[in-house]
């Protein structure tokens, strides 16, 4: 029988043998925390008013509902304005809006600033996907500010919209490639966007948008922006789409361009230098499309 101080000697080895095998960084293969945040909301008519029919929030992600004012000629539409607490978008981030606009509501959605694609260090691209569904006579604006691409960024959106009889839908996506006040351009990032757009269950309009490597070098070729570093895309699925393109056409700068690309579908693309001169076109178009002054959030 060994004497008790050597036994209690070999535990302190075999103790001290099994903590020089523990790391304190975390296994290459763990995956840093990101932001993920859900939305999903409603609307529904409450005699002439468009009043909330449901709200479920997770996460980074907010709605506000300012009061709504009345518009002439039309009920007073509920806004929703997203909010993201993260305060951007980067690699492996996930984030979802679901929204439905009941049968003759009016629901305009838009954001409270500016979104942010900021530079992945993350395989997985940031991914933000957008579903909105119109019922039977609804009317839903769908509204975002410009979304700014930073050098690096990984970015994954995904917009889906199912329509209804004679609903009525209007879109803008403006996106930013880096700031030029802030001398900044996006030499690399990967930028993948999709628009789907449905009415009764048939495919009416799609729209892909693929950008990777050096993004400011394909801007800059005259057949893709001819140097512009902003861009959005316009839509308007109405019965009256056909009215508005004469109107349209005349607002647009000659890096714009509008077409009627099938009866009560009017489809848009404006090319801009920078952010500000892209809203000196974007802002008095989308007024004329909507029928009034945009959102509050837009004038700030």
């Amino acid at each position: 029988m060994q004497p008790i101080w050597k036994t209690f000697a070999n535990r302190l080895e075999s103790a001290i043998t099994a903590l020089a095998h523990i790391s304190c960084q975390p296994p290459k293969s763990a995956k840093q925390p990101r932001a993920i945040g859900t939305s999903k909301f409603g609307s529904k008519l409450r005699g002439e008013i468009t009043v909330l029919d449901d709200l479920r929030l997770s996460g980074s992600s907010r709605v506000l509902f300012p009061h709504a004012n009345f518009a002439r000629g039309r009920s007073a539409a509920l806004q929703a304005v997203l909010l993201n607490t993260a305060g951007g978008i980067t690699g492996g981030d996930r984030f979802e809006v679901n929204a439905t606009a009941a049968q003759n509501s009016h629901l305009t959605i838009t954001t409270q600033a500016a979104e942010r694609a900021y530079r992945s260090i993350d395989p997985e691209p940031g991914r933000l996907e957008s579903a909105l569904t119109l019922e039977e006579g609804a009317t839903l604006d769908w509204l975002p500010q410009e979304t700014i691409v930073f050098d690096g960024a990984s970015l994954d959106r995904n917009l889906t919209v199912d329509m209804t009889g004679t609903s009525r839908f209007l879109m803008v996506e403006p996106l930013i490639f880096g700031r030029t006040a802030m001398g900044e351009s996006v030499q690399s990032a990967d930028i993948f966007d999709r628009i789907t757009l449905r009415r009764n269950n048939s495919l009416l309009f799609a729209d892909r948008v693929k950008l990777s490597s050096n993004v400011q070098a394909h801007l800059n070729r005259p057949t893709i922006a001819g140097g512009g570093r902003a861009m959005a895309t316009v839509l308007l699925a109405a019965p009256d789409a056909e009215h508005h393109l004469d109107g349209l056409r005349a607002l647009l700068p000659s890096t714009g361009g509008a077409s009627l690309i099938r009866d009560g579908l009017l489809f848009a693309r404006i090319l801009a230098a920078d952010g500000h001169a892209l809203r000196q076109s974007l802002i008095p178009a989308l007024k004329l499309l909507h029928g009034a002054d945009l959102p509050r959030t837009w004038m700030l």
